[in-house]
C-alpha cells in the first residue's frame, strides 16, 4: 500500500500569532513547527506500516524553503520519502489554488490512500482536503477520530452531535483526521540520522502543469487585531439567576 500524507509547517501555536500588512499571518514572528495535527495524520499512516513493512509512505508539502524541516522531520518519524512543492508564484496561495498543486502532485505519486489533518492550526479552513478529493474525483471521509484500514477499504469513526458516526470508504479516498486518533511518536536518534539520506522529490508550479493567477483567487480586503477579552457577565441571584443563566446560554447558541 502506498500512502500519501499532507504536512503543514505553521507558527508554533504556543507563541502569539500575528498578522503581517497584507492580512495574512506573518510567519516570521513564531518558530515554524511541522503541525501537530498533521503528525497525528502521519502516525495513523506508521501504525499501518508497523502491520505491513511493505507501506510506502510519502510526505508532501506546499510551502517555502523552510517547510523542508517539516519534511525532514516526518522523514526521521518514518515516512519513506518526500515531495515539496516550493515556487514563488504560489506564495500566498488561497485554499483552492493550494488544492489544485496539491492535487496535481499526488496526481504524480498515485496513493492508495491520502492522510491529512482535519484543519491546520494556522489558518483553521479545514477544506483543502476535500477539495484534493473533489479535483482527483477520489472519495472524502473526514474528520474521523479512529481509522482502520481493513484491505481495500478503510472504516472510522466520525464525530457528530451526540455521539460518533461510523463511516467506510473504499480505496484510493483521501482522509482527514482528528486529534482524537492519539499523539505523534516522538523520532528517534536512527531515525533522525537516516531522514538525512532519504529523497526529497522538488516539484514547482511549471512540473506540475499548473498556471497560477492570484487576481482569480481570494483577497484579504481588510485586517483588524483581535480586541481584547472582555470581563465575564456576573449574574447576581435574586430569585432569577437560573432563567437568566438559561436565557444567557441560549443567546450564545451554548444550549
Amino acid at each position: 500500500m502506498k500512502i500519501a500524507v499532507l504536512i503543514k509547517q505553521v507558527p508554533d501555536t504556543e507563541e502569539p500569532r500575528k498578522l503581517a500588512a497584507s492580512g495574512h499571518l506573518d510567519r516570521n514572528e513564531a518558530e515554524l513547527i511541522a503541525d501537530e495535527i498533521t503528525e497525528r495524520a502521519l502516525e495513523v499512516a506508521l501504525k499501518v506500516k508497523d502491520g505491513d513493512k511493505k507501506t510506502e509512505i510519502i510526505a508532501v508539502t506546499l510551502g517555502p524553503g523552510s517547510a523542508t524541516d517539516a519534511l525532514r522531520k516526518a522523514l526521521s518519524l518514518g515516512a519513506d520519502s518526500a515531495m515539496h512543492i516550493q515556487d514563488e508564484s504560489l506564495a500566498g496561495s488561497d485554499a483552492v489554488s493550494t488544492a489544485r498543486a496539491l492535487a496535481e502532485a499526488l496526481r504524480k505519486i498515485d496513493a492508495d490512500a491520502i492522510l491529512a489533518g482535519g484543519e491546520s492550526t494556522d489558518g483553521r479552513g479545514g477544506v483543502v482536503p476535500a477539495m484534493v478529493a473533489e479535483l482527483l474525483g477520489l472519495p472524502f471521509a473526514g474528520p474521523l477520530a479512529a481509522v482502520d484500514f481493513e484491505g481495500s477499504k478503510v472504516t472510522g469513526q466520525r464525530p457528530v452531535a451526540g455521539g460518533n458516526q461510523q463511516v467506510s470508504v473504499g480505496l484510493p479516498a483521501v482522509l482527514t483526521v482528528t486529534e482524537s486518533v492519539g499523539e505523534a511518536r516522538f523520532p528517534k536518534f536512527k531515525g533522525i540520522m537516516t531522514a538525512k539520506r532519504k529523497p526529497i522529490n522538488a516539484e514547482d508550479a511549471a512540473s506540475l502543469g499548473l498556471t497560477v493567477d492570484h487576481a482569480t483567487g481570494n483577497r484579504v480586503l481588510s485586517s483588524a487585531v483581535r480586541p481584547p477579552r472582555s470581563s465575564g457577565q456576573i449574574i447576581q441571584d435574586e430569585g432569577d439567576a437560573v432563567q437568566r443563566l438559561i436565557a444567557y446560554l441560549e443567546s450564545e447558541q451554548l444550549i
